[in-house]
């Protein structure tokens, strides 16, 4: 997981919540944990696991990414190819979700600057600061039961839950979007 989120602008951070309550709404997402793999059945992606592919196929899939990439076709179609052979469901969720934000993102590049957009939408979205409040957890170890996510992932997304926190009982207002995702979150504890 990269941890040089720091490049993006304020203004960035907050489009990309934004965006992310935006699927969520779109696609009626409102449990945890988030599922990429479910979130891209709904937008219409085709997932294509490596283990699927040939070993030819298999080989340049790793060479283009260790992890999966997004292949959109001269139609349009999007295709996430992903690593189901030597990497785990946590580690294959987050490179689905990061796939996605590139989509929502309109990204149509490489630049280090979209994969810190994708990095960061990725994150946002699989343990939101919020939902990590709503269930009241008190430690990494609760972010990685009750979402499903690496522990280094976890400890990434409690940190930022406490950061997100501490601005919360200052100015005790939520944003426009973090609205959005309580209601579609209500019967979620």
């Amino acid at each position: 997981m990269n941890k040089n989120y720091w490049k993006l602008t304020d203004e960035e951070y907050e489009f990309i919540k934004g965006e992310v309550i935006h699927i969520f709404e779109l696609y009626n997402v409102k449990c945890i944990p988030v599922c990429g793999f479910e979130i891209a059945s709904r937008m219409g992606i085709t997932l294509i696991p490596y283990s699927s592919l040939s070993r030819k196929k298999r080989r340049q899939a790793y060479k283009a990414s260790e992890d999966g990439f997004l292949y959109v076709d001269k139609d349009g179609n999007e295709y996430i190819y992903y690593n189901n052979i030597d990497r785990c469901y946590e580690r294959q969720n987050w490179t689905i979700l990061h796939e996605i934000g590139h989509i929502v993102l309109d990204h149509t590049g490489h630049s280090k600057h979209e994969e810190d957009e994708a990095n960061f939408f990725a994150k946002y979205a699989i343990a939101p600061p919020l939902l990590i409040h709503k269930i009241g957890a008190k430690s990494p170890i609760e972010v990685y039961n009750r979402f499903d996510i690496s522990l280094e992932a976890a400890e990434y997304a409690f940190n930022y839950y406490c950061n997100w926190k501490r601005r919360y009982e200052r100015i005790k207002t939520l944003t426009s979007y973090e609205r959005k995702l309580l209601s579609l979150y209500r019967k979620c504890a």
